[in-house]
């Protein structure tokens, strides 16, 4: 209800500002495409309105990425596809810890020790008892 009470008409203000502005430039121009992307976008860009379940802004995936984004110069090292798919293997590791509430130092841990323990030829199901994401 907030959501339609407050941020719908300020919604439709801004749709409206943009359809006038549009009026006034050339759509390919530099000032032309920043009035373009919103009305292209606009069934997205409203969606949250009528669904209380869809976050307003995309803050929780910025801050997820963040750590990869600062830290991408200093992975210049991976000089080879070997070296950037282990960063990418490590990374994602340590994210799915995150995200489950995990320490990722733990968690990492439990894994390399638990993996061997499945031998060279394990069954694929075997992972299974690996990957519970509760480390002892």
């Amino acid at each position: 209800m907030l959501r339609l009470e407050k941020s719908k008409p300020l919604l439709e203000d801004l749709k409206q500002w943009c359809d006038n502005n549009l009026t006034k430039t050339a759509k390919d121009s530099a000032i032309g495409k920043p009035f373009v992307t919103p009305l292209n976008q606009w069934d997205s860009l409203t969606r949250y309105i009528d669904d209380g379940n869809i976050q307003i802004d995309n803050n929780a995936a910025e801050r997820h990425i963040k750590p990869f984004v600062i830290g991408r110069k200093n992975w210049l090292f991976n000089q080879t596809p070997r070296g950037a798919n282990a960063s990418a293997l490590l990374y994602s590791l340590v994210q799915t810890a995150v995200a489950n509430n995990l320490e990722p130092f733990d968690y990492l841990k439990y894994l390399l020790t638990a993996l061997p323990k499945l031998g060279r030829h394990y069954k694929p199901e075997a992972l299974e008892s690996v990957f519970t994401l509760e480390p002892d």
